[in-house]
């Protein structure tokens, strides 16, 4: 029997989440919940999902709006096996006393701190760890990017020191009420606070991270330098394991793929009528330069949607779905159509 998966919270990421789980074969989406009607929840009922009042939701607001709801959240997760928290930053912390109450284990997003949960997860980095655990972490956009490509390269060449310069979109593109920013504006704390949410997953990795907001709703793009213990005798050895790892992709000098514009171009090729999200470490191999044991390479991150797949994996693991993490991480991956390594 699929195991039933409810979504808290129906936003830029509980919207992804929700219709990832949907589409997997040993999961159900058991319902969504959310605190007040709007397009993404007239999305939601077009597509089937039972809606539930989160919070202070109104039964009376979502029946003006024609949207008739099922119940409310405490309903939703007597019929579940699992949540994934997507509520806005810092509301999860509260939703975790309903959780705790009812026993139901929770998956929560990268905007919590890290003591809400026993793991902060990565799949590619520690899917074991998250096995039986009740609460679980995904971290953020930024520190899954750089988790997933400290579990490639780490392993492989071992890291000495890991410095990365983030330089993040100043929105999403639906968060219109920000306004226009001209300007770049520095994040003054040295280290950002990326570096240290790293640690959370290798807590002995030698990073620092540093970070600006840019006039750009697309992706972050981050830049590394990256000192290695054991350096490969070139850079194409570098390339190889990238591109032999899932959920990278690394674009060749051919493919004229210049920017971020490009690379959310190329993901609304590939996914036709349905979101550009590519979900993917996007790489540039002409992006990357290996002098000695110093490794220079730019990657970068839909913020939308990188986080999605981990949250599906997470699920897996705490639910015991999945023997291993490959096998998760590649049924997952099958689902959402997100190519498979050296395609």
């Amino acid at each position: 029997m699929p195991a039933r998966v409810a979504v808290n919270g129906y936003g830029t990421i509980g919207k992804r989440v929700a219709d990832a789980v949907a589409r997997q074969p040993d999961m159900t989406l058991s319902g969504i919940a959310d605190v007040r009607p709007n397009y993404e929840i007239r999305t939601a009922r077009a597509k089937g999902y039972r809606i539930f009042l989160s919070g202070p939701g109104r039964a009376e607001d979502f029946r003006a709006a024609g949207l008739e709801v099922a119940g409310r959240l405490d309903d939703l997760l007597r019929s579940s096996d699992l949540v994934v928290d997507c509520a806005p930053e810092g509301i999860g912390r509260e939703n975790l006393k309903l959780y705790d109450q009812l026993g139901l284990p929770a998956i929560f997003q990268g905007g919590e701190k890290a003591d809400i949960a026993e793991v902060s997860f990565s799949a590619l980095a520690n899917f074991d760890a998250a096995r039986g655990k009740n609460r679980v972490r995904v971290v953020s956009c930024n520190t899954t990017g750089l988790a997933r490509a400290v579990s490639v390269l780490g392993p492989a060449f071992g890291v000495d020191r890991w410095d990365a310069t983030l330089t993040r979109r100043a929105a999403d593109p639906h968060e219109t009420g920000k306004g226009p920013i001209d300007g770049l504006m520095p994040a003054w704390k040295i280290p950002s606070h990326h570096g240290p949410d790293v640690c959370t997953v290798f807590p002995n990795l030698p990073i620092t991270t540093m970070a600006l907001l840019a006039s750009t709703t697309l992706m972050h793009l981050h830049s590394n330098h990256v000192r290695l213990s054991r350096p490969p005798a070139a850079i194409s050895e570098v390339v190889g394991r990238l591109r032999a790892s899932p959920r990278f992709h690394v674009f060749e000098p051919w493919e004229r793929v210049n920017g971020t514009p490009e690379v959310m171009e190329y993901g609304r090729d590939r996914s036709p009528g349905g979101r550009p999200d590519v979900m993917e470490n996007v790489l540039w191999e002409g992006g990357m330069h290996l002098e000695g044991p110093d490794l220079y390479f730019f990657q970068a991150i839909h913020q939308e949607s990188i986080v999605v797949p981990e949250s599906i994996d997470a699920a897996r693991a705490m639910l015991g779905l999945a023997p291993d993490g490959p096998t998760s991480i590649e049924r997952t991956d099958r689902a959402l159509g997100i190519p498979r390594p050296g395609t």
